[in-house]
């Protein structure tokens, strides 16, 4: 070999994957097409019983994609610290117990260490207790890597309190759900009853003030609207409005207004009060 070759000798092997004659912007170009971009999310937040759950369930099921309950696995947590009499206020045993969680997920089937608990999570207990450890930094960071790992092709609906503002920033759509007080506790006496789990309005009422302010005043991923979230005001939507004007906001321009007839109101979240019992758009 001539010693004047060996420039271009080098020149070829440091630059693997450039086209004969392509220019260094084409070849970064072409490096950067390679790269898959991450399956799209719908990221869906709002207080408790505020719909979001089967409002999540109802978009996935339309777009043929997965769908995250995030509030399954901290009523998951909770009901394994409470399995093992771990207290609400003991935060390192609770974060424990959320990192070496033994859950398996098989369609509407939610297994921990092996038994279906469907039913034994939605119970208002679990609830009361997942609200408040859910407010540990340390549980919030277990449960981080598992959320995420819900992302897959063809794509995801997050349902939860900080899908949009957390665990999926880079949402391709995110929806703010928003109900009067009244109106959510009302659904989930209905949702109760027709478990067959007797309930109490007046005491739904008080609990789900007390998760709205824990929910709202908690230092770590507080309930918030993201800032480029769409508010939608479900008090007097039924669930089927609530997953088409979902729908509408998705097909439509991302970041616009619901479509001419819809039912319901969206909107940037310019304002969002977060008063305990009264979670509405401003």
């Amino acid at each position: 070999m001539r010693q004047q070759d060996l420039p271009h000798v080098f020149r070829r092997i440091c630059r693997p994957g450039r086209r004969r004659g392509a220019s260094m912007t084409q070849a970064d170009d072409t490096t950067r097409d390679t790269v898959a971009a991450p399956p799209p999310v719908i990221a869906i937040d709002g207080p408790t019983a505020s719909g979001k759950g089967t409002v999540a369930h109802g978009v996935a099921r339309r777009l043929g994609w997965t769908v995250l309950d995030s509030g399954a696995l901290y009523r998951l947590t909770a009901l394994s610290a409470l399995e093992q009499g771990i207290a609400p206020e003991d935060e390192a045993a609770v974060a424990e117990a959320a990192r070496t969680l033994p859950v398996r997920f098989d369609g509407p089937h939610i297994y921990l260490d092996g038994r279906e608990v469907g039913y034994d999570i939605r119970q208002e207990r679990v609830g009361n207790f997942a609200s408040r450890v859910a407010a540990f930094g340390s549980v919030r960071q277990a449960l981080l890597d598992r959320q995420r790992a819900f992302r897959r092709a063809p794509g995801l609906v997050a349902d939860g309190r900080d899908m949009g503002t957390v665990v999926f920033p880079d949402a391709a759509l995110k929806v703010f759900l928003v109900a009067d007080v009244e109106a959510r506790a009302e659904r989930r006496r209905k949702q109760l009853m027709e478990k067959g789990i007797s309930a109490n309005l007046e005491d739904l009422l008080r609990d789900m003030r007390e998760r709205d302010a824990r929910d709202t005043q908690r230092s770590v991923a507080p309930l918030a609207p993201a800032a480029d979230a769409k508010v939608l005001d479900s008090s007097k939507m039924t669930a089927q409005e609530t997953v088409q004007a979902i729908l509408d906001l998705w097909n439509g321009p991302r970041g616009g207004a619901l479509k001419p007839g819809a039912a319901g109101t969206a909107g940037k979240a310019k304002g969002f009060s977060g008063a305990a019992g009264n979670i509405a758009p401003r």
